[in-house]
């Protein structure tokens, strides 16, 4: 689930940014297996044995773009993940899980099958009314939304609930949808503090209680850094978007050698609005978490 250093760490300017902080990338790093590809993939079975309904979910009208994301996938995997599948006109090998699919059981849903192969979550796009709307998803490790809330919404109606989203980035989110081309991939990085390293968070956005358990003492083995690396990708025959969202979870522990990235954090928090971190149920820890932060920003360590 963690790794003793985290890889992305984009709190580390001491600057909350409500932006949309997007990058191209190439397209051979659409996709990225680390060393808990294993354990998120057996994660991922788990979830769609036990509460298939919550993980996956389709519109009608989107298996052709279902189908052209599985294909797209494979092909990736192929050219710049050798060994991570093994496939043929009938099945789907993982190799280090040795999980293996046949096919036509997913010729129906396909996302599905995409879904179980990479780390990532995926969510289809499609144009609609001028904006995008979600049409189909593979959603294991939502940040707090649940899929039931979302399928079939436009962007506006999704991000609702995010401050200041509809006033600021609604229609810069809309523009930047429509100029991507179909051999372009784009990244971003999102990220928040929780109290929970669970993959599978559907809720639990506005919490305000103080958790008195959670102090400054103890704060970096109680809480957790949550990073989304987001990626965004053009299907040209549908015209749909692929939204990739691989989710890393680190404790906050391994910042107490990095002083450096614990003072950005610091800074990054105390800059963001009120309403984000009510939004982020950030409230009931930002004491401990300030206190825990402030000790490791001035340690010599490292």
């Amino acid at each position: 689930m963690s790794s003793d250093t985290p890889r992305y760490t984009p709190y580390d300017k001491g600057r909350f940014q409500f932006t949309l902080g997007i990058r191209a990338i190439d397209p051979a790093e659409w996709i990225e297996v680390d060393g808990h590809y294993a354990a998120h993939l057996a994660e991922k079975r788990r979830l769609f044995a036990e509460c298939p309904a919550e993980v996956f979910d389709a519109i009608d009208g989107s298996l052709s773009a279902q189908t052209e994301c599985l294909e797209l996938l494979l092909d990736n995997l192929a050219r710049n993940l050798p060994g991570t599948v093994e496939q043929d006109d009938r099945t789907v090998r993982v190799d280090q899980t040795g999980d293996h699919y046949d096919r036509e059981a997913f010729a129906a849903r396909p996302l599905d099958l995409a879904g179980r192969l990479v780390q990532e979550d995926l969510c289809l796009m499609a144009p609609h009314g001028g904006t995008y709307r979600l049409i189909a998803a593979s959603l294991c490790f939502p940040s707090r939304w649940r899929l039931s809330d979302k399928l079939g919404q436009p962007m506006t109606a999704i991000h609702q609930p995010v401050p200041g989203f509809n006033d600021k980035l609604a229609r810069p989110v809309d523009r930047f949808f429509d100029r991507i081309g179909a051999e372009q991939v784009y990244m971003r990085l999102n990220w928040s503090v929780m109290d929970d390293p669970t993959l599978f968070q559907p809720t639990g956005h506005g919490q305000s209680g103080i958790n008195d358990a959670i102090t400054a003492a103890n704060a970096g083995d109680l809480l957790w850094l949550r990073v989304e690396r987001q990626t965004f990708r053009r299907l040209p025959k549908s015209n749909a978007l692929v939204f990739g969202i691989k989710t890393i979870v680190d404790p906050l522990s391994s910042l107490a050698d990095r002083p450096d990235v614990a003072r950005g954090l610091h800074g990054a928090i105390a800059d963001m609005p009120v309403d984000t971190q009510r939004y982020k149920s950030m409230a009931p820890f930002a004491d401990a978490l300030a206190g825990w932060l402030d000790r490791a920003a001035t340690s010599t360590s490292g």
